[in-house]
């Protein structure tokens, strides 16, 4: 994973996936517009795209000093969003492991669900890895997940998906309950593969199928401890998930992300959230 490293103007070091950023440059005029949602300095032009502005010290509960100093703008895109970020400055990037990169739950209070993940730099500081999806949907509000139809016999198919999102993990179990299929989930990829290991040893000591008991593992792409990329390898290299695809559902949508899918053995790509398409994607595979 390569990490954009970015500073509040605080003692706190903050990362961004590189791949969700599309360009950094100067804080530019800022307009105004009436019912800004919380943080939301207003809107700018920028190449064709007007896009709402962020800040990101003011959203994150900074003190009006030095939200007033935020001087850098971070140009996003993901989840079919364009969105800038108001920083104080970028540092670098760097490139670390994922299972160097450790999950949050359960170990932060103030903020923690904006925070998705913590990695450790050489000399020993902490990075704190934004969940830019958990900030779209609290500054904009969650994606609706609208009617959907219920696939005939849900109720004997299981769909195993795994997020590091909060706001994701929710939105995917309320499509699956709209459409009456029954869910396993996991919070990050090295936790999903132990939960998958012990359905396969269960299975197989029982003389059963895996693919009676699940049909379709549904992955993000960039989770703490283990990403995607990786969950799949392993488990297109288990005989034991044989016939069971694999659907990569990711704010990642490139070419590059798609290709890298590809290389791992990804049956599936859907971008994040949208909800028809990843409907749409799953029902033919739950038969």
């Amino acid at each position: 994973m390569e990490i954009l490293l970015f500073s509040l103007g605080s003692q706190e070091l903050f990362g961004i996936n590189v791949f969700k950023v599309k360009e950094v440059c100067r804080a530019m005029k800022i307009t105004r517009t009436p019912n800004m949602p919380h943080g939301v300095d207003g809107i700018v032009s920028l190449r064709g795209h007007i896009i709402p502005v962020l800040n990101l010290a003011s959203f994150l509960g900074f003190d009006g000093t030095i939200a007033s100093e935020q001087r850098t703008m971070m140009v996003a895109e993901y989840s079919r969003h364009i969105l800038g970020f108001l920083v104080h400055h970028v540092e670098h990037i760097i490139r670390v492991d994922w299972d160097k990169v450790r999950a949050t739950e359960g170990m932060l209070s103030n903020n923690a669900n904006l925070i998705t993940a913590i990695t450790e730099l050489p000399d020993g500081k902490l990075v704190s890895i934004l969940d830019v999806e958990q900030i779209l949907a609290t500054a904009f509000g969650e994606a609706v997940v609208g009617s959907v139809e219920r696939v005939e016999n849900g109720h004997e198919m299981c769909v195993f998906f795994v997020d590091d999102s909060g706001v994701a993990r929710k939105k995917i179990a309320e499509l699956l309950d709209k459409m009456g299929v029954k869910s396993i989930q996991a919070h990050n990829g090295l936790e999903a593969w132990e939960r998958l290991k012990t359905l396969a040893d269960g299975a197989e000591s029982s003389g059963v199928r895996l693919h009676d008991q699940i049909q379709v593992v549904l992955a993000d792409a960039e989770m703490p401890e283990m990403d995607g990329y990786v969950l799949t390898q392993n488990i297109k290299s288990d005989r034991r998930f044989d016939g069971i695809p694999v659907v990569m559902h990711s704010s990642l949508s490139s070419d590059a992300n798609r290709a890298m899918g590809r290389r791992v053995g990804v049956d599936y790509y859907v971008p994040k959230f949208d909800g028809g398409a990843l409907a749409e994607t799953l029902r033919p595979l739950l038969v």
